[in-house]
């Protein structure tokens, strides 16, 4: 790590561009895991399911599907897509956004989030610093990019994605990565805790379910990571982040009451809390001190 700093202060530019690189590289990885990751779990309950009822086994087995097989292709016309179509965001551009076989379109939210990674890399590796930390940091994103976008298209917040964060956060900050284990271990309870509280609360007062399960580890997750004191922050901005998007999307003729995921706003205010939670908190502490 102590090269890789050594490098971004002689080439600052060239740094922040391979940074850049890498981030849209992860970004066209985690396009596939958003599209078959939710595929991946449904045949898995219906193998389930079959052993349960114990139904017989299709007479033709399914073919492999998994992040890694079957190559990518083209929804419309089964088009295997090459390694030149598939550059992030440039692909996107030569293409005209349409298949090369087909002319069907293709949807601009997959290089938006190969853009989106790679920005959310460069910033977090800008702000934290080209060091472990800043690793962690840009592994942190991507999770929540993928399990986000997960949440957004499925309404399922997966223990694949929450857990492993939460456990990774207490094994960092055991080394005081970004807390103290004790600020870590705390921030985990009272972030799970706090959710499960208002869960319980709103059921009781309305019969409803305001949150999911996969909300409660999310927020428990970050206060592994960021310590006890970021979950209120959290909580707040995720609040915010989900009037102001909720608001928008009636505008823009959403259905009033349709259910709507939680997780993508607990990870855009899990994002700011990681990257400007302190100078939020201190400029807060500043205000309420004149």
């Amino acid at each position: 790590m102590d090269s890789l700093l050594l490098f971004s202060q002689i080439y600052p530019i060239w740094s922040a561009v391979l940074v850049l690189v890498l981030g849209m590289l992860i970004g066209s990885f985690l396009n596939v895991v958003i599209y078959r990751f939710p595929i991946m779990k449904e045949r898995a309950w219906q193998r389930e399911a079959r052993t349960v009822l114990e139904l017989p086994e299709p007479e033709t087995s399914e073919p492999t599907f998994n992040l890694v097989l079957p190559a990518s292709t083209c929804p419309h016309c089964d088009h295997r897509i090459r390694a030149r179509e598939n550059i992030p965001l440039l692909s996107y551009l030569w293409l005209r956004g349409k298949c090369s076989n087909c002319d069907a379109r293709i949807s601009a939210r997959y290089p938006a989030i190969e853009v989106a990674t790679g920005l959310l890399t460069l910033l977090a590796v800008q702000l934290i610093g080209y060091n472990s930390a800043g690793l962690l940091a840009a592994i942190l994103v991507w999770v929540l990019i993928a399990a986000s976008m997960i949440d957004f298209d499925t309404m399922y917040l997966w223990d694949e994605f929450t857990l492993p964060l939460l456990w990774l956060g207490l094994a960092i900050n055991f080394f005081a990565v970004f807390t103290t284990l004790e600020d870590a271990v705390l921030g985990a309870m009272v972030g799970y805790l706090s959710l499960w509280s208002i869960f319980h609360v709103f059921r009781l007062l309305t019969g409803k379910e305001g949150f999911g399960y996969g909300d409660f580890k999310l927020l428990a997750a970050f206060g592994a990571w960021l310590g006890w004191q970021a979950v209120p922050l959290i909580i707040i901005l995720s609040s915010l982040v989900g009037a102001v998007v909720g608001g928008g999307l009636i505008l823009l003729g959403r259905e009033r009451g349709k259910p709507m995921a939680f997780g993508p706003y607990l990870a855009i205010a899990g994002v700011i809390a990681l990257l400007w939670g302190d100078d939020i908190t201190h400029a807060y502490l500043q205000y309420i001190g004149q």
